[in-house]
């Protein structure tokens, strides 16, 4: 299969980009810079140098490729930036479906969309999304709404992604082995995670399974309390460290907008994609620290 990925070189799309390697896939990257274009080049995809600001850069891939998936996320311009991805990726992807040609689209939400679940949610939930994701459940309905006969689309959600030297999590091991974490609250919140290399496996079965559409959870459904997964991480810490927690207003001022997404308490199950197949391989952040923390240390001596 023919794909185009954007944001390769960032938490979950480089590992999608992995794992539609290992599967076989001739895969495409969209990258903004020679040094990035190397490293993916080496990694075994067909690098191109393009900005999601410039359309131009990358319209007339996204029409020649049978799928896309959309991983990039620009701080940049936020909101705006991730709408004009999407006004080009739907609609170069709904020209080549126009012409008889079988189409896929994949776009990278994530679970804060659906706000507090206190009780188990899967993909069927309304959503309560805080402040600072309140505009993606549009854009998700704009990729849900684009589906043809030819053109399949598909929304993920991911929970908090961990492995690696990036993420919330990777910050909790390197806040750790620095001496102090912060947490949000008390810490009695349940954050929804999951594996970075089972979410990409997600991926790759959403492309392969001809009748896959619309939305799909992905998270290891662990239900871990956030003062669990500190402790654990404190434990395994090669100093003692403290764990400092802030209050709410507090944490307002320092983070903004996310302080609130942080102190979600959410139980989340990823009920579509387990019908898919689909099983993580990792249950728990906190019962796999030691192996998150040497990941951890030898993403950062690569890097």
């Amino acid at each position: 299969m023919q794909i185009l990925i954007t944001g390769a070189t960032g938490q979950v799309g480089s590992a999608v980009l992995d794992a539609l390697l290992r599967a076989g896939h001739q895969v495409t990257a969209l990258v903004r810079t020679p040094q990035k274009a190397e490293a993916i080049a080496l990694r075994g995809a067909r690098p191109v140098i393009g900005d999601l600001v410039t359309p131009e850069t990358y319209v007339g891939l996204a029409s020649e490729v049978d799928a896309i998936v959309h991983t990039a996320f620009d701080s940049r311009v936020g909101e705006t930036l991730d709408r004009t991805a999407i006004d080009v990726l739907v609609g170069a992807a709904t020209r080549r479906a126009g012409s008889g040609l079988p189409a896929s689209l994949i776009y990278t939400s994530g679970t804060w969309v659906i706000g507090d679940a206190l009780e188990p949610a899967n993909e069927d939930v309304a959503l309560a999304p805080p402040d600072l994701v309140a505009w993606r459940p549009a854009h998700e309905r704009m990729v849900l709404a684009a589906a043809t006969t030819n053109l399949r689309t598909m929304v993920v959600r991911p929970g908090i992604v961990y492995g690696g030297a990036r993420g919330l999590i990777a910050d909790l091991l390197k806040e750790a082995s620095n001496g102090i974490v912060r947490v949000v609250g008390r810490g009695k919140n349940h954050w929804p995670c999951v594996y970075d290399r089972d979410l990409a496996d997600l991926y790759v079965r959403l492309l392969v399974s001809p009748d896959a559409s619309g939305v799909y959870h992905a998270n290891d459904e662990a239900d871990e309390r956030v003062e669990d997964i500190v402790e654990a991480i404190v434990g395994h810490a090669r100093i003692k460290a403290d764990i400092r927690h802030m209050p709410l207003p507090e944490a307002r001022a320092k983070l903004g907008p996310l302080a609130e997404a942080l102190a979600l308490d959410q139980r989340i199950r990823s009920d579509r994609a387990r019908s898919l197949g689909w099983m993580p391989t990792l249950h728990s952040v906190a019962g796999n620290v030691a192996r998150l923390l040497e990941e951890f240390r030898d993403a950062r001596e690569a890097a």
